[in-house]
Formats: structure tokens, C-alpha cells, sequence
């Protein structure tokens, strides 16, 4: 027999083993989130941490340990995987909150320079911002518009159907209009 398990689980609410149940079972759940949840699962059923990190496909009781520990500090939020290692996270929950507001804030042709965002439009925005992020890149913008449930073909802003703003070689900016197009159908 190895070492008594120093680290001790936490009672297990309904609620809480509900989800772990779920998360456990489903299919289209990432396997890092399953395991941990079957780890979690095991250990709340009074196996041991050796025991279970085999039940789960793992192989480190210690682990097992560091994630009864996690779970005993954080709950269900436990299953989620931390920082991965890499330089440090730059962008937290604030600056993240700044890229959503810009983004739901409407283009303004003038100062934009566009009618509709695009990541390399909304970067420049952000960028040029007095309190903006002056590093921001493409992909934290779409990891974050990602997180927050947008994608790009149903969350866009639309110019008008058949009109157009051209810049003349003397600077002056006009706007053309096509007499065929026909207005876009409401729903």
C-alpha cells in the first residue's frame, strides 16, 4: 500500500454531480473536460487517486491530486484547464470587455474608414483609440469575439444595396448609386 491520500474531496453537491455526470458522458465534450470530470466522479465514489486517474485514462495519482485540490478551491470551474504555459496572458477580462464594446459600437465612415468591421479594421480602431489597446492583434480579437459567441457571417453590420463611395482623383468623395439594384427584402 502507497501513502493515505493527503488531499481529501470536498462533498459533492446534487447540482455539481449532475454536471460532472453530464460533462462525463457527452460526446461532444472536449476529452481534456470528460476526464477530469470521471476523475472527479471516481474519487466523489471513494476510490482512490491511483484508482481513479486509471478509470479516467490517466496515469498520475499527483495529478489526481492537484485536481481534487482545485476542485475543493474553485468547484465545477475545476474541469477547465489553466494557462498552458507561453508568455503570460496580456489581455484580461477588461481589456477583452473594451474589444466587445468597440465592436458594438457602428463604424463611423468617416473616422473608420469603413461601413462594416472587419478584424484588421477593428484592430486599427482599437489601436488608434485614446483608450484603446495600442498592441492588440487579429487573433486576440477573434479569440475574444469567438469567447463571447460572435461569428463573423452572423454578427455583421451591412451597407446599403446598391450604393457606393468613390474618391475621386481631386479628393472630393461622391456618392453613386445603381438604379437597377433592388432594395434588400425584410424578413
Amino acid at each position: 500500500m502507497g501513502n493515505s491520500q493527503k488531499v481529501l474531496l470536498r462533498p459533492v453537491t446534487a447540482g455539481e454531480r449532475a454536471e460532472l455526470l453530464a460533462v462525463a458522458r457527452a460526446m461532444s465534450e472536449r476529452a481534456d473536460r470528460v476526464a477530469r470530470a470521471k476523475v472527479l466522479l471516481a474519487v466523489a465514489d471513494g476510490a482512490r487517486f491511483s484508482d481513479a486517474a486509471q478509470a479516467a485514462g490517466r496515469t498520475s495519482a499527483q495529478g489526481v491530486a492537484k485536481l481534487v485540490a482545485r476542485f475543493n478551491r474553485k468547484g465545477l470551474a475545476a474541469l477547465d484547464g489553466g494557462h498552458g504555459g507561453g508568455p503570460p496572458i496580456q489581455y484580461g477580462p477588461a481589456e477583452r470587455e473594451r474589444i466587445l464594446q468597440e465592436l458594438n459600437r457602428p463604424p463611423d465612415r468617416e473616422r473608420d474608414g469603413t461601413a462594416s468591421w472587419s478584424l484588421t479594421t477593428l484592430q486599427r480602431a482599437l489601436r488608434t483609440a485614446p483608450d484603446g489597446l495600442p498592441t492588440v492583434s487579429t487573433k486576440v480579437i477573434l479569440q475574444t469575439l469567438w469567447e463571447a459567441g460572435y461569428s463573423w457571417q452572423k454578427q455583421r453590420t451591412w451597407c446599403h444595396t446598391g450604393e457606393a463611395r468613390r474618391k475621386r482623383k481631386d479628393g472630393s468623395v461622391v456618392t453613386t448609386t445603381d438604379p437597377e439594384t433592388t432594395p434588400k427584402k425584410k424578413p
